[in-house]
């Protein structure tokens, strides 16, 4: 139990109260509750505060607006109530001084696509050196301590909640997954961070953020609100935000790393070469040339690969160290994976990318591997972004030899305008069709490859369901591949 006071808060009238939990939902209220009525984009969270206040709530944070909602129940309570121009951020740091210690070395990274890689590459490069650590975010908390989540950034109280289990297990060192829903919403606020990085920026999420201004926006509240002026931030200078970012950070007076092939780049790459396993780096570290042999597939895991060991760096590792883990690095789950190998050599992969910008790099770092044909399978999710359709069409038809559209969570949508929108785009490539069951498509796909080829299904990754209307349904692309091809190869 803890005071307001001892949590930073200041109530109404001088009122103090000690709290006993905090609570972003009505209905986890115990009594003793700080309960947080946060503004959300269809209902203001101050129309629950009288169910709260049922359940015993001895605190109601909130903004000005969810006092005026709640004006009524609230003058008739003795519950403590906090206002806050930013209830949002003011409940992030509530949390972090609620659940108090954090892991010693904690980074983030923000950007459209790479996240996830980045941040498991973090942990695998603490791992080869001896450290605890693990990385948090779409696929969960991973590493020296397992926890499942449901968003990549998950709300304030489980993030610190996780934060300090972790280091109950031992953890020492984190990586993050910074979403834009996430820093939009302040749920990384109150952590304190060794270094931040910025992968790229493409379109996404504009269904949410609705232009790519406030979403660009949204991004840099990693490095303009929650790193510290004093830390470092990694940043990509190839992508054509990455200068922008640099400039932003610099500044603040943060010291910049930067990443890529670029002249100005403190860890640059200068060298790639490809085959059937993987590929060679060959990169320099402020000057001095390193060589490195990736286990990986696809030229972009170069870039993913090194904003890693930037930040890694920046939190305090010996550069030499981190490049001798490099070697060892494994591919991410759902991330340009290798789900099976036909017995004529063709291989399939699977790969979370679920934006046009993604649809393009993938096919395209994929080509330098593969001698033959590039066989393409794509959808687009429902109540999301539709600008991006036609788009992510428009980047498999011009980078793959064949394409197949397919279903991809339609969710409440009707898949079959989905895949029109999708096909519209896709219009250019010689090779284009339509199967909307996923695993009939992924079928097809497979039969269709021969001695050279590959397969790229794209758009799902790591997930492990179909989400149709309300239902998820178990699938998963790796698994369904595997099938495939035991299926074509009379296997079973």
């Amino acid at each position: 139990m803890k005071t307001l006071t001892a949590l930073g808060l200041t109530a109404a009238q001088g009122r103090d109260a000690t709290i006993t939990s905090l609570a972003v939902d009505s209905r986890d209220v115990t009594k003793g509750s700080l309960f947080a009525a946060l503004p959300g984009a269809k209902v203001h969270g101050a129309e629950f505060i009288q169910y709260a206040l049922r359940m015993g709530a001895a605190a109601v944070l909130t903004d000005a607006a969810g006092a005026r909602i709640a004006a009524d129940v609230l003058g008739a309570s003795d519950a403590a109530l906090i206002v806050a121009e930013d209830p949002r951020q003011t409940l992030a740091q509530t949390a972090s001084l609620w659940f108090g210690a954090h892991p010693g070395t904690v980074v983030a990274v923000t950007g459209t696509n790479g996240k996830t890689s980045v941040s498991s590459f973090c942990r695998q490069i603490w791992e080869d050196m001896g450290l605890a650590g693990v990385n948090l975010g779409t696929t969960g908390v991973e590493g020296a301590w397992a926890y499942p989540l449901k968003h990549t950034t998950p709300e304030p109280i489980t993030l610190h909640r996780v934060l300090a289990e972790a280091v109950a297990h031992g953890v020492t060192h984190v990586a993050m997954e910074a979403s834009s829903h996430g820093l939009d919403q302040r749920r990384l606020d109150g952590v304190v961070l060794a270094a931040a990085g910025f992968t790229n920026f493409t379109q996404d999420h504009l269904d949410y953020h609705g232009t790519f201004e406030a979403y660009f926006a949204a991004k840099m509240g990693l490095f303009t609100r929650v790193l510290a002026e004093d830390s470092v931030a990694v940043v990509n200078l190839d992508d054509p935000k990455g200068p922008v970012v640099a400039a932003i950070c610099t500044k603040r007076g943060q010291e910049v790393i930067g990443v890529g092939r670029s002249d100005d780049a403190r860890l640059r790459l200068t060298g790639q070469r490809f085959d059937a396993t993987g590929q060679d780096l060959l990169f320099t570290w402020q000057g001095r040339p390193h060589h490195a042999r990736l286990a990986l597939i696809g030229g972009f895991q170069a870039e993913n690969v090194l904003l890693a060991a930037g930040l890694v760096i920046a939190a305090g590792a010996d550069p030499l160290d981190v490049f001798a883990a490099l070697p060892q690095l494994g591919t991410v789950r759902g991330r340009m994976e290798l789900a099976a190998t036909r017995g004529n050599g063709a291989a399939v992969f699977v790969d979370f990318a679920h934006t046009p910008d993604a649809v393009e790099t993938a096919l395209k770092a994929l080509r330098p591997h593969v001698m033959g044909r590039i066989v393409a399978i794509i959808g687009a999710g429902g109540d999301r972004d539709r600008a991006k359709r036609p788009l992510m069409g428009e980047a498999a038809a011009k980078f793959a030899d064949s394409v197949i559209v397919t279903d991809d969570n339609p969710r409440s949508e009707d898949p079959a305008s989905i895949r029109v929108a999708v096909l519209a785009g896709a219009q250019g490539c010689d090779s284009l069709s339509e199967v909307a069951d996923r695993a009939e498509a992924i079928l097809r796909g497979i039969d269709m490859l021969q001695p050279g080829d590959a397969l790229l299904i794209a758009g799902k990754g790591h997930e492990s369901g179909q989400i149709i209307g309300d239902t998820v349904m178990p699938f998963d692309d790796v698994e369904q591949a595997s099938v495939a091809v035991a299926a074509l190869e009379g296997r079973i």
